[in-house]
């Protein structure tokens, strides 16, 4: 018999390899019963990681509607908090940090200490707002196009900004983490500058939460290999874990 958890993923891969799953196909293959397929299912869609259909489930990349940040913001908030504080330890007093646009991102703003000197770099219209009354903070909002969905700046004129900056950890968010195609994401604008950001840091921290490994969206930004490290949380497989660490950065489970 499965865990709870690895049969969850099994299910997830399953969906993911064929572009469905049906309930009463997984209960016979899993041994289990249909209600155990059915809470399974409910549990992957509260994370965000499949859309229940009548008899089964579909991957949400498969939809090809990118959640917007609103909606991101309230799935898997628990592990995004766990994620978002153990990024905290990659951050010196006096350091210049970059944030990317995002819901796990946001989390590591909402958690940043006000009593340390920091630089901050976003292109995150919420990050910015909500980090403008911090003193000790010197705040820098990359200008651009503001992309609604997300709240992220995009475009030429952020290209140009991080084009001339060098931070010492740029902490990136990501639709989807694969040992194939690394880091990607639905939209070729945020791509561009998430592919800027990589560029212009000393240490690059990618923060993604479980449900992002294994899935592959249509812009590739950045390879395993040009990443130092991927905060996720504790219900990723450990092998999973163990062949993106085999392409470069170290994986932490928080």
């Amino acid at each position: 018999m499965l865990y709870a958890a690895e049969r969850q993923q099994r299910i997830l891969d399953e969906a993911r390899r064929h572009g469905r799953v049906e309930v009463n196909t997984v209960a016979t293959e899993l041994d289990v019963t249909p209600e155990t397929v059915r809470r399974d299912l409910t549990t992957l869609e509260k994370r965000g990681a499949l859309r229940r259909v009548h008899g089964g489930a579909i991957p949400v990349e498969r939809l090809g509607d990118e959640p917007t940040l609103a909606a991101r913001s309230t799935r898997l908030t628990a592990e995004k908090k766990r994620i978002a504080a153990r990024a905290l330890d990659e951050i010196e007093d006096g350091a210049t940090i970059l944030l990317d646009a995002g819901s796990t991102t946001g989390a590591i703003a909402e958690l940043l200490p006000t009593d340390r000197e920091l630089t901050v770099v976003t292109n995150s219209v919420q990050t910015g707002d909500q980090l403008a009354a911090h003193d000790k903070l010197t705040l820098f909002v990359i200008g651009g196009r503001v992309r609604n969905r997300t709240g992220a700046m995009v475009g030429e004129w952020a290209g140009r900004a991080l084009g001339g900056i060098t931070v010492d950890v740029a902490f990136i968010g990501t639709n989807g983490v694969s040992p194939e195609h690394g880091l990607t994401t639905p939209d070729q604008a945020e791509g561009t500058v998430k592919r800027a950001m990589v560029h212009c840091a000393r240490r690059v921290v990618a923060v993604a939460d479980a449900s992002k490994f294994g899935v592959d969206h249509f812009h590739t930004f950045a390879d395993l290999s040009q990443l130092d490290r991927i905060i996720t949380d504790s219900s990723l497989d450990r092998t999973i874990a163990a062949a993106v660490e085999a392409l470069g950065p170290e994986v932490t489970r928080a």
